[in-house]
């Protein structure tokens, strides 16, 4: 064929190829194309068009020229025939201008494996006869990216919920330890009171050596440290209060003023005040106004 197509490029130059070239171009592509009429009708196909059907089971010399398109898409069945409707109906309306380009990806699976591919349907500029140029380029490596994807955002998620379900159990554990380890206290607390402390009380009531008394005094002093819930509180809280200080806090909270606890611990008054500021400073009480010993009820 001796007549030559005529291609416009950016610079305004008219660049002419020939038909044999335009044949070379088309079936150097990739996609599967096929060049349709106002009827659907075939009117030409490319190399790669023509392998896929032999490759499909038609013969060897078999090029699709002269089928109806539109009909053949309009006559499948089933799954597939969804699609080719679809299909159909896209390349009409282009067909009657109603839309200027139709695109469509859809499954075309064979017995080597799952395939998808992806159709454009595209009116053909000019003058002259409508020509619709429809095209079929193969995306199975795409899609199967894409599911690939949503499958590791499947998986993500699902390992999502599996950690907060865990993270909910483990806080439940927590807490179940935490509740465990409370009783656990009040059980040897009630245990220390109703069954050790009595006996203390009579050994302090004893006339014993001087010696010994001190080692009950010892053993009643550790004691009460022992099933004192404030200084279980402060210990949980990192405050540490020497011996002396403990002592004075609990008689503050008793309601002892300064100068008892001063003839209850046989040390002078002035002693007495400063554990008290000492103590203050400790639990962080730098306004004046907050009572000590409101403080030590409220944490009891």
């Amino acid at each position: 064929m001796n007549d030559r197509n005529v291609v416009t490029g950016k610079n305004e130059m008219p660049i002419c190829y020939s038909s044999e070239e335009a044949r070379t171009v088309l079936d150097s592509l990739s996609a599967h194309i096929a060049i349709v009429d106002e009827d659907g009708i075939i009117l030409d196909t490319n190399r790669a068009w023509r392998a896929f059907a032999v490759k499909s089971g038609m013969p060897d010399d078999y090029d699709s020229i002269g089928e109806n398109y539109l009909d053949v898409c309009e006559a499948a069945t089933g799954e597939e025939g969804e699609h080719t409707r679809a299909v159909a109906a896209g390349i009409r309306d282009v067909i009657a201008g109603r839309v200027d380009e139709f695109l469509h990806d859809y499954p075309c699976h064979s017995p080597d494996g799952p395939h998808w591919y992806y159709l454009r349907a595209i009116r053909m500029s000019g003058e002259g006869p409508v020509r619709v140029v429809v095209s079929h380029e193969e995306i199975t490596a795409l899609k199967q990216t894409e599911e690939a994807l949503r499958e590791s955002e499947a998986q993500l998620k699902q390992q999502k919920v599996e950690l907060e379900e865990a993270n909910i159990a483990l806080k439940v554990l927590l807490k179940q330890r935490e509740d465990d380890k409370t009783e656990i206290e009040q059980k040897v607390i009630a245990n220390v009171k109703e069954m050790v402390m009595p006996y203390v009380e009579k050994l302090k009531r004893v006339s014993l050596k001087p010696k010994d008394k001190r080692v009950v005094e010892i053993i009643d002093s550790h004691l009460q440290d022992i099933i004192s819930p404030m200084i279980q509180k402060l210990t949980n809280a990192n405050i540490i209060l020497t011996p002396q200080e403990i002592q004075v806090a609990s008689l503050v909270k008793d309601g002892k003023a300064s100068k008892e606890i001063a003839d209850i611990l046989n040390v002078a008054e002035t002693t007495v005040h400063f554990h008290r500021k000492n103590l203050r400073k400790k639990f962080g009480l730098s306004n004046s106004q907050t009572n000590l010993r409101s403080y030590l009820i409220s944490i009891s």
